[in-house]
């Protein structure tokens, strides 16, 4: 199956801000293009943004002057849906309302040729509801594009239970000859990114209901220690509360309130006072020129212990044991036991695994990073019962390699480690439930919400039991379902122990 030729017209229905978006890559890919909008002067309006857009590319000298003048003359509003008979494919991008799409694909079926594509940019409904009462349902997916869509390269290309594949295939090769990166997905809740995504905010907001950290801190242990570009709260001030909370509950109601997806309540009481985040002025920060910006808990100087030793392998931590020596201080590695690192006041400083500190005589746990040699930042966890000696000689130890330190509340996973489980978990389920592959996933993580690594790619880079486990403990720890690992991802570990038994 080909991609659309670009001889042939594509229409957009809705001239709002993705609807233009979606037009001008369109445009810009060879096609003519129409945009169609139920008022007429936002349709215009729509079109000669494009077009000013498209001219300020040439005069930036991104666009060849004589592309973009023959580009401008390509594109041209539509007064009523009987002008798109011509068009091989048309998106629409109007309001988050099933009843007000499904009466608009009523319509076009109407007007457009058999082998007209139509596509949904939806980012929250069900591609197959909307096909639903449809003549011929085969030729309807969903073609998600993320905002801004020019500037952008993900799009999910989402197969509803009556797509055919011929259809999809053919709408997935058109969007990768238009420059962008597709990746395939069925129709479930939240398509690929919606649903992975959960985690991330979740959980560090389920820390902070904790009392494990507050969001400033959470924040900057997810960006220096997890490699995240943005923090989860200050990620939602950006996106809106309001609308990032509808997006969990859609999630959350879709798969019949699992507590894999559970909403929080703290989010909640967010939005139910107005405190929107930038957009109001107020989030979980202030906002305005005479708001003070949020400043992450960093404890103080303290003495860094002259030799420790390294118990058993650290596993994703190994890294430490140059980092140490490469500071100056005396490792003594023993195989048997661990895996931990012993310092000289007898505590122990471990990896965070799901379980709490307060469980044993004198632990700091230590969180997750992306990469301990470049991390700025590193998260401690410890209980009231832990030795003043062990925290500052923990903390020492992290400040000797260069690090900030942040000394959270004994939370079980701490931040990172909890967040990178949970993301590895629903990405393993969503694969075992044909949602889309492991590689695809990857990728809209990656590109969709710049992801430092997509979650097979964590899973891959820290062990194949080591998500489990922490989970395993997790749960144990905190029970009602959300931390159980799933099946899929039991048989996940299992199946890449027989691969490496093979070798």
């Amino acid at each position: 199956m080909t991609a659309i030729e670009r001889s042939r017209t594509v229409a957009v229905v809705g001239a709002g801000t993705m609807g233009q978006g979606i037009a001008q890559v369109a445009l810009l890919a060879g096609h003519r293009v129409l945009i169609y909008d139920i008022d007429a002067a936002l349709a215009a309006d729509g079109v000669g943004i494009v077009q000013d857009r498209v001219e300020r590319m040439a005069a930036k000298g991104r666009l060849d002057p004589a592309e973009a003048e023959e580009a401008v003359g390509r594109i041209a509003p539509a007064r009523a849906l009987a002008d798109l008979a011509g068009a091989a494919l048309v998106i629409e991008a109007v309001v988050e309302n099933v009843g007000i799409k499904q009466t608009l694909f009523a319509a076009l079926e109407e007007v457009l040729e058999p082998d007209a594509l139509l596509a949904t940019n939806t980012s929250s409904l069900s591609v197959t509801e909307l096909a639903a009462g449809l003549a011929h349902p085969g030729r309807f997916l969903g073609l998600h594009f993320f905002n801004p869509a020019p500037l952008l390269p993900l799009v999910e290309v989402v197969s509803g239970s009556a797509s055919d594949p011929a259809a999809v295939e053919r709408a997935y090769r058109t969007v990768l000859g238009w420059g962008k990166t597709p990746v395939r997905c069925s129709d479930t809740p939240g398509f690929i990114v919606n649903r992975i995504a959960r985690p991330f905010y979740a959980e560090a907001f389920a820390v902070y209901e904790e009392q494990g950290a507050d969001p400033a801190t959470i924040d900057a242990v997810l960006r220096e220690s997890g490699g995240f570009k943005m923090g989860p709260f200050a990620l939602t001030d950006l996106i809106g509360q309001d609308v990032n909370e509808a997006v969990t509950r859609s999630v959350w109601e879709s798969f019949f309130r699992s507590p894999k997806f559970l909403p929080s309540l703290a989010q909640r009481r967010l939005v139910q006072s107005g405190r929107l985040g930038r957009k109001s002025g107020h989030g979980w920060f202030p906002y305005g020129p005479d708001a003070a910006a949020g400043q992450p808990h960093t404890a103080g100087p303290e003495e860094a212990p002259a030799k420790v030793t390294v118990v058993g392998d650290l596993g994703p931590a190994a890294a430490l044991a140059d980092l140490l020596e490469e500071a100056g201080i005396a490792v003594t590695a023993t195989e048997h036991g661990g895996p931990y690192i012993q310092l000289p006041g007898e505590g122990q400083l471990v990896l965070a695994d799901g379980k709490t500190s307060v469980e044993f005589a004198d632990v700091v746990y230590f969180d997750l990073a992306l990469d301990y040699r470049g991390a700025t930042r590193i998260a401690l966890s410890a209980s009231e019962d832990t030795s003043e000696r062990t925290l500052s000689e923990a903390i020492g130890l992290f400040q000797k390699l260069g690090k900030q330190v942040s000394v959270i509340g004994d939370v079980p996973g701490m931040i990172v480690a909890r967040t990178v489980a949970m993301l590895i978990d629903l990405t393993a389920d969503a694969v075992a439930r044909g949602v889309a592959s492991a590689e695809d996933i990857d990728t809209a993580m990656r590109l969709g919400v710049n992801y430092p690594l997509g979650p097979s790619e964590w899973h891959d880079r820290l062990g194949r039991d080591w998500a489990y486990d922490l989970l395993h403990h997790l749960d144990e720890r905190c029970p009602g379902g959300r931390y159980a690992p799933s099946l899929a991802l039991f048989k996940l570990g299992y199946a890449a122990g027989d691969e490496e038994d093979a070798q």
